[in-house]
């Protein structure tokens, strides 16, 4: 109970008496419990999850805060209001519908309290990331490169349940030839062509894993994909404990300005990965936020060349006194 604990210290100093949270991956990093269904846990003084009866027995068996179970949003309703609760914190990610069904009854209060303390691993969260990493790694690894890209996607994802990961931590882009400039091109029925851009996920004990390799097959493209590694490796070298994740951007993005491709450089230079593989901190422009020990983000410059073909790695670190990568895949790989 010692996060509770820590949430419950910080909602003091913030002066929130109690927060709602909905977000599953919230509800388990505070509970233990992954709702299957609609859940709620309520943080107070005495914390309590409310789950529906298809949720209840597992509920019993692995939440580590106490349950009542409800049937319906009327006695969910209702649970509430018992509660007594005037001043809500609640989570960026509330939907409306629900937003709209409880808003005239409570003082609201938008927070991310929770997704801050997630930024910060501890020592289980990063041997299960570790080994999500291991288990997307290992599948690459037995990757026949044969197919269309619908096919190998399919069979990166079958390799990895097959070492493992409970499911994909994301939809697996497999983006080939012309379709590589695109970043977040999902797999098509297309033959595979080079560059070949495969970016993918595992995960392990609900943590994810987050991976790109580009498969290069001219001097160009290797030329290009060594102006990628040039920017990972000068942001993985700069981090610290103290550093700004803007500065980390900058860097990566200074590295490939400086080579003519800035316009050319069109998403963010990575993202915390957890219990969700986009978390905070966002390692952008826009992001201030300092970091620290033991958070584990990707750094993943790309450059696009539109409508031709584009490249990018991407790489998890974990942050100590500086930066080490936790993936073992070798960077380039030739056709």
């Amino acid at each position: 109970m010692d996060r509770v604990n820590n949430i419950l210290d910080e909602m003091l100093k913030e002066e929130i008496p109690a927060m709602l949270l909905l977000q599953e991956e919230n509800i388990f990093y505070m509970s233990g419990f992954k709702p299957s269904g609609f859940s709620i846990l309520v943080l107070k003084d005495e914390p309590l999850l409310l789950v529906s009866k298809m949720d209840s027995e597992e509920a019993n068996e692995t939440s580590r805060i106490p349950l009542q179970e409800f049937n319906s949003f009327k006695d969910l309703k209702n649970m509430l209001n018992e509660l007594k609760l005037s001043k809500l914190g609640i989570e960026e990610s509330m939907k409306i519908g629900f937003y709209n069904k409880i808003k005239n009854n409570y003082n609201m209060e938008v927070t991310d309290l929770i997704e801050r303390s997630r930024m910060i691993k501890t020592s289980h969260e990063i041997n299960s990331i570790k080994k999500s990493i291991s288990i997307a790694e290992k599948s690459f690894n037995k990757l026949e490169f044969k197919k269309n890209e619908w096919e190998l996607a399919a069979e990166l994802e079958y390799l990895m349940r097959m070492n493992g990961s409970q499911k994909e931590a994301f939809e697996t882009i497999v983006a080939s030839g012309s379709r590589s400039s695109l970043p977040h091109a999902l797999p098509t029925s297309n033959k595979l062509e080079y560059p070949l851009l495969i970016d993918w996920g595992a995960v392990w004990d609900n943590y994810s894993s987050d991976c790109t390799r580009t498969i290069i097959e001219t001097e160009k493209q290797e030329e290009v994909l060594n102006i990628c590694l040039e920017a990972q490796k000068e942001a993985i070298k700069s981090i610290k404990p103290g550093i700004s994740a803007c500065e980390i951007d900058n860097i990566a993005r200074s590295v490939i300005k400086d080579y003519g491709y800035g316009d050319n450089f069109i998403h963010s230079t990575g993202h915390g990965v957890g219990l969700q593989v986009h978390e905070k901190p966002s390692i952008s422009s826009r992001e201030e936020i300092t970091l620290e020990k033991n958070m584990v983000i990707t750094i993943e410059p790309g450059i696009y060349l539109e409508g031709e073909w584009g490249v990018r790695i991407e790489d998890i670190v974990l942050i100590k006194n500086k930066a080490g990568k936790l993936s073992k895949l070798p960077p380039v790989i030739n056709d």
